[in-house]
């Protein structure tokens, strides 16, 4: 027993609980000292003119005295008592009551500053993982397409940025977690929860400069190596740069310097052309293209297809063919189980 005793006498102070307890084991003997002082004290002085008195009867005198709740279902009345329990138990505990509250202020004080600058480590599953802060802009104008889409629903939304010290507020009005630290490093992806997320989405660092490509390239390849069955999609500058991110392993490539020489030549020649894309590409207002699925195993003719979209309020464009997009086909085409059809509508097409 004496080995024991050493051991365990080793044991706390090699961990500094003797000299620096903390604050739960520190209330914890506080709590047991004034119940045993209030209970004991309680029996000895007033047992003699109550002997129906138990222990019980003494700690739940205690525990509504130190709350400062005084049911007065029980309390002293003996002079030794109320002097030397009953006041000791108000004093001690109202100061033991203003301790708690304020470790636990304190305690919510430090979780929210820990969140609000990135330290925080996150348990969520199914989330949306935004990688980068180009600009407040840029980030609101993603989540506000993403929120206007009902397959997106209230899904939990998590931003890491290795730069920015603080979420912003706007951010933080919306829900928004963030994480601070290098999207490169395991320990920020754990933090991030990346093996549970189902959408990553990976924004250019600094907008217009090709170096912010390799650093999406670094990017994609920790977060494939981690979770290969999340739905990846990565931002890159450089056109050129889409073979390394194809090879790093993502889902999809936006490349900005390809639609922004789209959108210049076309509206050069062919005035107008922006809003209309605009329209068809934005969830927040107007038609949008959508691309649903074929499910039936045995197939469907482009002409069948044609005429589920009408029905449904859709125009059908064309339709994606083992891999490859074509557009305004014939109506003799054939679709199987695993091709597409493509169509323009103000909701989401019934799977066919």
């Amino acid at each position: 027993s004496c080995q024991m005793m050493q051991l365990l006498m080793r044991f706390f102070i090699r961990r500094r609980m003797l000299r620096h307890p903390p604050a739960p084991l520190r209330v914890l003997l506080l709590v047991a000292a004034i119940l045993v002082y209030g209970t004991t004290g309680f029996l000895y002085f007033e047992l003699p003119e109550n002997p129906s008195l138990t222990w019980l009867d003494g700690a739940w005198y205690c525990l509504v005295t130190m709350t400062t709740v005084g049911y007065g279902d029980f309390f002293p009345k003996s002079p030794g008592g109320r002097l030397l329990v009953a006041v000791p138990l108000m004093v001690f505990g109202i100061g033991l009551l203003g301790y708690v509250l304020s470790l636990a202020a304190s305690s919510l004080v430090q979780a929210k500053n820990k969140e609000l600058h990135g330290m925080a480590s996150l348990s969520l599953g199914g989330h949306l993982v935004v990688i980068n802060f180009p600009s407040l802009s840029k980030v609101e104008r993603v989540l506000e397409e993403l929120a206007a889409d009902a397959s997106f629903g209230d899904r939990d939304v998590v931003l890491i940025d290795e730069t920015l010290e603080e979420i912003p507020p706007e951010l933080a009005g919306r829900g928004v977690r963030f994480v601070r630290g290098n999207p490169t490093r395991d320990e920020t992806l754990t933090r991030a929860d990346i093996d549970n997320s189902q959408y990553v989405v990976v924004l250019s660092k600094q907008p217009g400069n090709p170096h912010s490509d390799d650093q999406n390239v670094a990017i994609t390849l920790a977060i494939e190596a981690r979770q290969r069955g999340v739905h990846s999609v990565v931002e890159c500058v450089d056109y050129s740069a889409q073979e390394l991110l194809k090879k790093a392993g993502c889902d999809a490539i936006v490349c900005t310097s390809r639609f922004d020489a789209h959108f210049l030549s076309n509206e050069l020649l062919k005035p107008g052309v922006q809003e209309v894309v605009d329209e068809l590409t934005t969830n927040l207002r107007g038609q949008q293209i959508f691309i649903t699925a074929i499910e039936r195993s045995d197939g469907i003719g482009y002409q069948k297809v044609v005429d589920h979209c009408r029905k449904h309020g859709h125009i059908a464009i064309g339709a994606r063919i083992e891999g490859e997009k074509e557009l305004n086909i014939t109506d003799d085409r054939k679709l199987s189980k695993g091709d597409a059809v493509i169509s323009i509508g103000a909701a989401r097409l019934v799977a066919l």
